[in-house]
């Protein structure tokens, strides 16, 4: 049971960062108004999200990896924001008014310009160590980092991967961004072809790879993707007619032709491509008998997959995930990252929190667990418990998790002793 262990350690380590990389554009000239980003990964399998309006919330797009934070989003009215990976600690810059939940997909939710948004980002202190560029149908952008708010001064603006208060003074290296800024700079019209080729020349390869590429028209709400540095395949949605036909989540990839490249980059996390494999089986075969054949393997004497258990938790892990995404129109699952948001007793139907339920009561049943591991599960399944309404088992498996500091991971802990003060 090592292998599970340090799956789901890897799970918990990585709450909210950004993809790793990336190279974000925005350029606004003769009429014309466009965001651009290629986004870069160590993993595969990105995922977009259609998250229509509401009475709350303006309709927008979201892109970003399994864990289903928006790397990249746009909404209705052009409303843009991409991050990029910095080394900045917001904790030196002290701040106080923090956001109890995902700030910039309420922002994304609520604002239809870059005014409007930093409106709302003087009423709450920036505690995010990743540097944004936020960008509107107006022709307007800013780039934002804990310590630093840099305003667009000219019709283009530029996002990599160090502090943007060191464009002043000249004293960054990054390639990505010097031949980005060529290119703006000769620029006589702009249009998708143009960045395709400023995207195609900025991609990255290797380990850390240009997972998907997109092009952002902010003024008519079209969006050109390309997908593992396919530039010849590209994937357009008209973001309003694609909210008219209501919320959805797919893998990026299934809109690609098969790409051998990127089949071995995916292969390479061995773990989470069986966890993916998993995920599209149940969408081919349906999830009851997909989850069905892969407990007989665990079972199996005969034919005993020894390292199915750890799939089975990253999957039921991910189902709950998807199905939150749903329930909260797009927004993260805030529990698993220990928001305020997330701590709260909701009740809703799905098959999905069903399906992970069955999988960690699975889990939980099996013998010679690591005891952390075996009160992560437990703390899951109370989880689920809670969503199909049995409080009373989702108390039982929250004393159990939350019983010893020592014996339990420090996030699951955590959670559990919150809820416990709720239930």
């Amino acid at each position: 049971m090592k292998k599970i262990i340090t799956l789901a350690v890897i799970a918990i380590s990585i709450l909210f960062k950004p993809s790793q990389a990336c190279t974000v554009i925005s350029c606004a000239l003769k009429g014309e108004v466009f965001a651009a980003a290629n986004e870069d990964d160590y993993m595969g399998f990105a995922r977009m999200w259609f998250n229509p309006k509401t009475a709350e919330r303006y309709g927008s797009v979201c892109f970003g990896l399994p864990d289903l934070q928006a790397q990249a989003a746009m909404n209705e009215y052009g409303l843009f924001y991409d991050f990029t990976a910095q080394n900045i600690d917001p904790a030196k810059y002290h701040p106080k008014n923090i956001y109890k939940g995902d700030l910039f997909f309420e922002i994304l939710g609520k604002c239809k310009t870059v005014k409007e948004a930093l409106a709302y980002l003087e009423k709450y202190d920036y505690a995010i160590s990743s540097q944004v560029l936020i960008a509107d149908a107006l022709g307007n952008s800013i780039i934002i980092n804990a310590g630093t708010k840099l305003p667009k001064s000219g019709y283009y603006q530029i996002n990599t991967n160090f502090d943007i208060s060191k464009v002043k003074i000249k004293t960054y290296s990054c390639r990505r961004y010097d031949i980005s800024e060529e290119m703006l700079k000769a620029a006589k019209t702009i249009n998708v072809p143009f960045f395709r080729d400023i995207l195609n020349r900025t991609r990255q390869e290797g380990k850390l790879s240009t997972i998907y590429s997109n092009i952002y028209d902010l003024k008519r709400g079209i969006i050109a993707i390309y997908h593992f540095h396919d530039f010849e395949h590209p994937y357009v949605i008209d973001l309003k007619k694609e909210l008219a036909k209501g919320y959805r989540l797919e893998k990026i990839s299934d809109h690609f032709p098969t790409s051998f490249a990127y089949e071995q980059f995916s292969i390479s996390d061995r773990a989470m491509y069986r966890k993916e494999m998993i995920l599209d089986e149940i969408k081919k075969n349906e999830l009851q008998p997909t989850l069905n054949h892969y407990f007989d393997l665990s079972r199996s004497a005969v034919k005993r997959d020894t390292t199915i258990n750890s799939v089975l938790l990253e999957v039921g892990i991910q189902l709950i995930k998807d199905s939150y995404n749903q329930h909260a129109n797009g927004g993260i699952w805030e529990y698993w990252f220990a928001m305020p948001g997330g701590f709260k007793i909701e009740n809703f139907n799905d098959e999905r929190i069903n399906a992970a339920a069955e999988i960690f009561d699975y889990l939980g049943a099996e013998k010679g667990i690591d005891t952390k591991l075996k009160n992560f599960i437990y703390e899951l399944s109370a989880y689920a418990k809670l969503i199909q309404g049995n409080q009373n088992k989702a108390k039982e498996y929250y004393v159990i998790a939350a019983a010893s500091s020592t014996d339990t991971w420090p996030i699951s802990f955590i959670r559990s002793k919150k809820m416990l003060t709720i239930l």
